[in-house]
């Protein structure tokens, strides 16, 4: 069977159309690698059959010239996303059964453009997490292991999303961002990752974490190929009083434009003690890229961004413990049989939530409930005001901000369950983007001395992908990073 791993979208759409190979083969290709990749765990559910029957489809349009912006394209799709007659689980117990009678919207976008659903990928449990192991459905691990042969996490929440396309399983996936769960996994795993503006798609049909920081993006191989796919799934939503009507720019124009004379602001507080010696390294080289293209350096500070990670971790549980309240066991959840309905909500929510959701419901309706909604949830929401407000005095004055994604790339499996907080402090340079509803994204640029990938993020300012995407493509290019890991989860 022909390797297809290797192409980009653009590619694979330019070979489909010159009749090179067929989207039946394509889809051949990628469903076998995800057969030979389960030891993975990135995939819940497997759509093979849908998948071959959509082929067919598709390779009619080819042959008509009536093809889609996306048509053929294998996608994976993080299993927040409801899709209609397939199963969407959240990674929980919860809904280990739950069949969507609808589609998101932002899926619907993707089908209406030709992609073509591989299968639903593992997450954390409701997105709740930074490492993908407290997925009811056990850990995703990552395609790179680091020097000594251990297995490392891919990130979370949308790890197996990360995880599938570094593996060469689909050639893009769809992931969700509440607090860096798109950025920090690509980082961790090689690829590019990409959250929109907040509001530049719609949350409809997406199972909510917090709802005033969710947003969908992909995750890809390469730059261009994030533009692309954010063509396909930005939409203005009346289903979603959040979704933006500002006008859609052609994003995979901006990949090609010149960032001469485009100013790229460094926070000093990015300086901070933590950062390994080998992403500070690249956030040096970074700069000499920037400047090398044409942009100028500016240091600037976001002097309230250190109290960004407590300020996340009182908001999103609170609108977490405020969303989850839905799963009773009532309708369409786990139900545990009890004496009384008390006895039944009570087990119910005992059995379908893991220990992580458990704790992230417990902080958010104790910071929720008298007597402490003043000391907690307003003050957090004035120092969020305050945090968005430094990134809109920081915007005056540059075009993009520059620094890491992740304080270190991807660390052992198992190696910060016991300590809550430590796993929380992944999310330092993710977490100010969400609160102030901005747009970033992560591209790898290199490899640590542990021989695992480190990404570097770009935040744009509101609704200004175009800037992020221009810059991400200088430093693509500059960085010239193409490599891939062993592919140790294959039994020849």
């Amino acid at each position: 069977m022909t390797d297809f791993s290797h192409l980009s979208i653009h590619e694979t759409i330019t070979c489909l159309k010159r009749k090179d190979f067929s989207v039946s083969e394509l889809i051949d290709f990628h469903v076998s690698s995800m057969e030979n990749g389960r030891e993975l765990n990135a995939f819940i559910t497997e759509t093979a059959d849908i998948a071959r029957e959509k082929a067919i489809d598709s390779d009619n349009r080819y042959l008509k010239g009536e093809e889609n912006l996306l048509d053929g394209i294998p996608i994976g799709i993080k299993d927040m996303f409801c899709t209609k007659g397939i199963k969407t689980t959240a990674s929980s117990k919860m809904l280990e059964n739950f069949i969507p009678p609808y589609e998101s919207t932002v899926t619907q976008n993707l089908w209406n453009d030709g992609a073509i659903l591989l299968g639903k990928l593992n997450n954390d449990e409701f997105a709740m997490g930074s490492s993908n192991e407290t997925s009811f459905y056990g850990e995703v691990k990552n395609p790179w292991k680091n020097s000594k042969g251990n297995f490392t996490v891919p990130g979370g929440s949308s790890g197996g999303s990360a995880a599938s396309v570094a593996a060469g399983i689909g050639l893009a996936s769809l992931g969700t961002d509440t607090g860096g769960s798109i950025r920090q996994p690509a980082s961790f795993t090689g690829t590019v990752g990409l959250k929109p503006t907040y509001g530049r798609c719609s949350r409809w049909g997406i199972i909510a974490f917090a709802s005033s920081l969710d947003q969908a993006g992909p995750i890809t191989r390469n730059v261009k190929d994030s533009a692309l796919i954010l063509n396909s799934i930005c939409s203005h939503d009346p289903k979603d009083s959040t979704s933006s009507y500002k006008e859609i720019p052609d994003f995979v124009n901006a990949t090609d434009k010149s960032i001469k004379g485009m100013k790229i602001g460094i926070p000093k507080e990015y300086e901070a003690d933590g950062i390994s010696e080998d992403i500070s390294s690249f956030i040096e080289k970074g700069k000499e890229w920037l400047i090398e293209s044409g942009a100028e350096i500016v240091d600037i500070s976001l002097p309230h961004i250190k109290y960004a990670l407590p300020c996340y971790y009182i908001i999103a549980p609170a609108e977490a413990s405020s969303n989850l309240a839905r799963y009773d066991g009532v309708k369409y959840t786990h139900r545990a049989d009890a004496e009384n309905i008390i006895e039944m909500y009570e087990e119910t929510r005992a059995q379908g939530f893991g220990n992580e959701v458990k704790r992230r419901i417990m902080i958010g309706t104790y910071v929720l409930s008298s007597g402490y909604y003043d000391a907690y949830y307003l003050k957090a929401q004035k120092v969020r005001s305050m945090i968005s407000q430094d990134f809109k005095e920081a915007f005056s004055k540059v075009d993009a901000i520059y620094g890491p994604s992740t304080p270190s790339t991807a660390f052992k499996i198992g190696d910060k369950n016991k300590d809550p907080l430590e796993m929380y402090l992944n999310d330092v340079f993710t977490v100010p983007v969400n609160l102030a509803g901005l747009p970033a994204i992560s591209v790898p640029v290199g490899l640590d001395k542990e021989n695992l990938p480190i990404g570097m993020q770009l935040i744009g300012n509101s609704f200004d992908e175009e800037s992020i995407l221009s810059i991400a493509s200088c430093i693509e290019k500059s960085a010239k990073f193409d490599l891939t890991p062993e592919k140790w989860w294959i039994n020849e």
